[in-house]
């Protein structure tokens, strides 16, 4: 029989189970580090910005893969964007929302519509473009307050670009715990993945329904991220926008990358490390600033064997996947079938003249029609995403949705005046011979065109004159990003049929996202990758 004084201390302890259970989320929030406090927003979102989920990389931590962040004493506030990442002004149309660029940039951002902890939302991170160079979480075309709305908690992310993340060095290598180096940003990719599995329950979001996405740059490192065995079971769903780490991508071996991290040293008159570690990040960077897309590093710890050969196994994550690419990705480089073919038979040798005919590229008004637009495309973005799904489809027993973006996007509008688009999705002044020119608009969706409309957040790009259609196209590919953080699959109410193309390779069900948005299966098109694929293969 209980006693009086048992009855009370259970009914205390079932008061305090319940209250845990049923724990609101409000503008403070209690992490694993400590209480971080956000910001109302419109429609009912509470936004925490600038959340640091790392020590920041600095000193010693230059080139060191990311550590967890120490505790703090009291309330940090978290209503403004942290650092975004070192980098220069590559594409100088990215617009970023944080104080400055810094080495100290490892924060995330974090938006919820959740009432409770216990709301268990499905979450989505995003990991921007820009070559493994540039970009940053706080850019506002990944903005996730849209999302939230949907009932989705958006995430984003900040990862060491350049230099900073992607240096490989035999010293750094004897010094790392796991005798490798290269790959910090992907560890810092890892590590903003491994802080929201811990941390996200206080937020009202679902741990084990974890979507990891991204575009360009950040596309590649999702495939990566599939394939790691760091990363690639803690995740529910990927999703791909223009890009992957496989054919005819390839990973680099320890030693090359540690070779040429010594001879990129030698060249700039940095006799050691430790040296370059004494320079400040503004000095290092003019010294080394990046020059393009770095590959991952066979470091035998974040990564240990080709991407290809994880996925060829069926090895990766065993999740949904949703990919897809734009209409638009690149641009032929003549404008005849001979000058163009003159172009990639370096390339291709004698394999030329039959990848053009399976592209259907036969005549010279072929080369700059949508059959020429779609090799070029291919070649950068298309057939890697392509080479993924056919992977992801044959190895696992996890549905694949295949798309295609392809709405180009509207006039500028007439306020921005001597303003021009540029290549990330911004705007940058144009020059004086551009002035000259008529106003150009891409007959398809160029490469990072769809990110505002998946993300619903056209109204933060004020350089076009958004149309309702756009608008329209916007909420249906928001829906479908949705739809597929929460179930693992893209249907719902109201959207056009989606189908998987899971046992359906030869002519793949491939949604259309357009003005019409509708589902397309093609025999030939299949055919056209499938002859890419035999040239990779024969290399």
């Amino acid at each position: 029989m209980f006693t009086k004084v048992a009855v009370a201390i259970l009914a205390s302890a079932t008061m305090l189970f319940f209250q845990s259970c049923d724990q609101k989320v409000g503008l403070q929030v209690k992490t694993a580090a400590g209480i971080v406090e956000g910001v109302e927003l419109d429609g009912g979102v509470k936004a925490f910005l600038g959340v640091p989920f790392a020590e920041a990389p600095v000193g010693e931590l230059r080139w060191a893969a990311p550590q967890p962040k120490k505790a703090w004493d009291g309330v940090l506030e978290t209503k403004a964007f942290g650092n975004d990442p070192m980098q220069p002004r590559i594409f100088g149309d990215m617009a970023f929302r944080g104080p400055k660029s810094d080495e100290d940039c490892l924060y995330l951002n974090i938006w919820t519509t959740a009432e409770t902890a216990n709301a268990g939302l499905p979450v989505l991170i995003y990991f921007n473009g820009g070559g493994l160079m540039a970009g940053s979480g706080s850019e506002p075309r990944y903005d996730g307050a849209a999302i939230a709305r949907e009932g989705v908690i958006g995430v984003t992310a900040n990862y060491r670009e350049g230099v900073f993340g992607f240096f490989a060095h035999a010293d750094l290598t004897a010094e790392a715990p796991y005798h490798g180096s290269g790959n910090y940003g992907f560890l810092d990719q890892v590590a903003a993945i491994e802080w929201v599995k811990e941390n996200i329950k206080s937020f009202g979001g679902d741990p084990d329904r974890i979507t990891i996405v991204g575009e360009s740059a950040g596309s590649f490192s999702v495939s990566v991220l599939m394939t790691s065995p760091l990363s690639k079971n803690l995740i529910a769903g990927a999703m791909l926008s223009s890009g992957a780490e496989v054919l005819p991508y390839t990973g680099v071996e320890q030693a090359a990358a540690d070779a040429a991290g010594a001879a990129l040293l030698e060249s700039k008159g940095i006799a050691s490390v430790a040296d370059a570690r004494a320079l400040s990040a503004d000095e290092l960077q003019a010294l080394i600033p990046p020059t393009g897309m770095s590959n991952v590093v066979l470091d035998g710890y974040f990564m240990i064997e080709q991407p290809d050969a994880v996925f060829s196994k069926g090895e990766q994550s065993n999740v949904p996947l949703l990919a897809g690419w734009n209409s638009l990705e690149g641009v032929p480089g003549a404008p005849t079938v001979e000058g163009y073919k003159d172009q990639l038979r370096p390339q291709f040798g004698d394999m030329t003249d039959e990848i053009f005919e399976a592209y259907g590229i036969m005549e010279d008004a072929d080369v700059m029609s949508i059959k020429g637009f779609t090799l070029a495309g291919d070649l950068f973005t298309g057939f890697p995403t392509w080479k993924v799904c056919d992977y992801h489809a044959k190895t696992t027993s996890q549905p694949v949705y295949r798309y295609k973006y392809n709405h180009p996007r509207p006039a500028p509008s007439a306020k921005m005046g001597d303003k021009v688009g540029a290549l990330a999705g911004g705007v940058r002044e144009k020059t004086e011979e551009e002035k000259a020119q008529p106003v150009f608009i891409a007959p398809g969706a160029v490469h990072s065109a769809d990110i505002e409309y998946a993300m619903g957040n056209l109204e933060t790009n004020e350089y076009y004159d958004w149309q309702p259609e756009d608008f329209a196209i916007s909420k249906t590919f928001l829906s479908f990003y949705a739809n597929f953080c929460k179930t693992g699959n893209p249907n719902g109410e109201g959207l056009p049929t989606w189908t998987p193309i899971n046992g359906k390779l030869d002519a793949a069900p491939v949604m259309q996202i357009d003005v019409e948005t509708k589902e397309v299966a093609s025999a030939e098109l299949e055919n056209a990758y499938r002859t890419l694929e035999k040239f990779y293969l024969s290399r």
